[in-house]
């Protein structure tokens, strides 16, 4: 049986971080792969959802260009 599922190392210790269907002291083989940055990025989508207004922070950083084009002037 082949199921991949995600771990994170705590302690030296491999911790599963999705519930796995093993019985007490059974063994398993494990291979280690550490997820590329595109993989990082995916689990990631959608963290910042609602913690900030997206359309005031476009507004504040295009006035704030406009404040920098007009002061070098």
């Amino acid at each position: 049986m082949s199921n991949p599922i995600r771990a994170r190392v705590k302690g030296g210790v491999i911790e599963p971080l999705e519930q796995i269907d093993l019985l007490e002291g059974q063994e398993v083989m494990v291979t280690i792969l550490a997820p590329t940055d595109r993989e990082a990025f995916q689990r990631s989508a959608g963290q910042w959802k609602g913690t900030l207004d997206a359309e005031a922070l476009i507004r504040d950083i295009y006035a704030d260009r406009d404040g920098l084009l007009i002061e070098s002037l």
